[in-house]
């Protein structure tokens, strides 16, 4: 990501107005608006306004896009090649392989475990709905694609590899990957230089991934959850965190949440793999002082994992799975309250604060990159959503109740608009529509393939011919979702613009899910039309 990340800023913009409620819509009874909103989704799904399987398709094929390493046989996005190759070898450890997290090429852990645990979240949640899609395949070559690096930068138990390259020199250059010249410097967190929040987060990742891998690959999913107990408990036991260590990371990645909502984070997603108590007991015992369950929180991030830990211990105790004693359900009690709250500031149904809207609906965080914040929000209403239905429960706001239809209708309200239905009818996921962007903020896709034209290209050569030019990229970074448009609704397709025209990996991962969701739904309508019309209608009339 270019220059400094103000996506990891406490504060937020104040470019918009705050969105005020949005006008009711009057019938003559609830039964009656309830109806009017169950048809209106099926008619907006029957009308065919998005292709949801080819945007799931186009976000798993981005992933390709961003590999180092040395590109498998079935490599996709031809216009790739191998790069990065000696990742390591100076510290003398192979990291060669993971992600590139954005339109730059240093490998950051704490973006890239993010978008890993965000990957295997859609997985597991809509595991069904992406193979039905013919895209499991991808999906798990995505996630093991990063987890394979995951394990190679684990070399020890109170070891883990944070970082490859160098922001700031890296940001001195344009080039295309394979032509790579700036600083591969890695750096490491261990017992005397601690992370919990990076180990914490990349914990989660691997403990995700393991339930993912669990049918397909058991002793993959044994080796993955073995590092997720080594990371966890490296974490928690050094605490500290990761950017004290790494005063690189600063500028571009620094934890400004700090790492106890890591280390919660890590321990829910443990239980939920290996279903061992101790892991629930750590996350209902530092609730409180952990900030579980006194943090409000608007956003859901790469560096903000509050949200995603209330959620996921909400589910917990609509599931029953919690000892049925008065003190774990109280505590679980006020995880889903704020998960609560976060959800009803998303829908703007509190009475105290609301996420900001642009004028036509989008939810707006920051101005910097603010697509990320969009497609974590809308990950977490799909699911929230059905949570609720299948618990047969209510989201309780300031304003009311709200049922899960309410919570999927907003899902896919803000995802529409990322597809497209927007002021701009621009479509912010890259290859997906008529009309995207084509000067994405991407070094490798804004300078010829290395594959068409092997001649080396310098590190200011970039600049001089390919960052100044006004055509469109010479490849496209398909599936990639760029920051978006700005709070007024207003996009400009300009490479140097990258708050608003670059990508990031944790931006795409989850619309896995949400596009798995969507598509199921649409196949549905289109293949049983009256038997899907009747379930809908059944569930809204419960």
């Amino acid at each position: 990501m270019e220059e400094e990340n103000t996506a990891a800023t406490a504060s937020t913009t104040q470019c918009c107005r705050r969105a005020g409620p949005p006008k009711p819509l009057r019938y003559s009874g609830k039964r009656r608006l309830l109806i009017f909103l169950t048809f209106s989704v099926l008619w907006n799904f029957a009308a065919g306004a998005f292709d949801y399987a080819d945007a799931l398709s186009k976000s798993l094929l981005y992933f390709e896009s961003q590999r180092s390493g040395r590109l498998p046989y079935n490599q996709r996005v031809n216009w790739r090649d191998h790069s990065g190759l000696t990742d390591g070898l100076e510290q003398g450890v192979d990291l060669v392989g993971g992600y590139y997290d954005a339109g730059d090429h240093v490998k950051f852990g704490l973006p890239m475990a993010f978008t890993i645990t965000m990957l295997s979240w859609s997985v597991i949640e809509y595991r069904q709905e992406i193979e039905a899609a013919g895209e499991l395949g991808h999906a798990l070559e995505a996630i093991k694609w990063g987890t394979d690096y995951f394990i190679k930068a684990h070399t020890s138990p109170n070891v883990l590899w944070a970082e490859v390259g160098d922001g700031d020199t890296d940001h001195y250059c344009w080039q295309r990957p394979e032509d790579m010249t700036t600083s591969r410097q890695a750096y490491k967190i261990d017992e005397r230089k601690p992370g919990s929040d990076l180990a914490g987060e990349t914990a989660a990742s691997m403990a995700a991934a393991s339930i993912v891998f669990r049918k397909t690959n058991s002793h993959y999913s044994h080796l993955l959850l073995h590092h997720a107990q080594q990371l966890f408990e490296f974490g928690d036991k050094f605490r500290g965190k990761y950017d004290s260590s790494v005063g690189i990371v600063k500028s571009y990645y620094a934890s400004v949440s700090g790492y106890k909502d890591e280390l919660l984070w890590a321990a829910l997603w443990l239980y939920e793999a290996t279903d061992n108590p101790q892991y629930l007991e750590y996350v209902l015992n530092n609730a409180h002082s952990f900030g579980g369950i006194g943090w409000a929180i608007s956003e859901f991030s790469w560096d903000v994992k509050y949200a995603g830990v209330q959620l996921m211990a909400s589910k917990l105790l609509m599931q029953g799975r919690h000892n049925k004693n008065n003190e774990q359900a109280k505590i679980l009690e006020q995880y889903r309250s704020k998960a609560e709250y976060y959800l009803c500031t998303i829908l703007n149904k509190n009475n105290v604060s609301n996420v900001e809207r642009t004028p036509a609906g989008l939810l707006f965080i920051r101005q910097w990159n603010n697509m990320q914040y969009v497609s974590t929000a809308s990950f977490l209403l799909t699911v929230y959503s059905d949570y609720l239905r299948r618990s047969n429960h209510r989201l309780n706001c300031h304003t009311g109740p709200v049922d899960h239809e309410k919570l999927f209708a907003s899902a896919k309200q803000q995802t529409d608009y990322i597809l497209g239905s927007n002021p701009m009818n621009m479509s912010y996921l890259v290859g997906f529509g008529p009309n995207f962007p084509t000067r994405v903020h991407h070094r490798g896709a804004s300078i010829v393939s290395h594959r068409e034209n092997k001649g080396f290209i310098g590190c200011t050569q970039g600049y001089d011919n390919w960052y100044g030019r006004g055509d469109p990229n010479p490849n496209v970074v398909i599936g990639a979702v760029v920051g978006g448009p700005d709070c007024e609704d207003k996009f400009s397709d300009d490479r140097g613009n990258y708050m608003q025209t670059e990508a990031c990996t944790y931006n795409t991962a989850p619309l896995v899910g949400v596009f798995a969701k969507l598509s199921s739904l649409e196949h549905r309508i289109q293949v049983e039309p009256e038997t899907t019309r009747s379930y809908m209608l059944h569930t809204t009339n419960k």
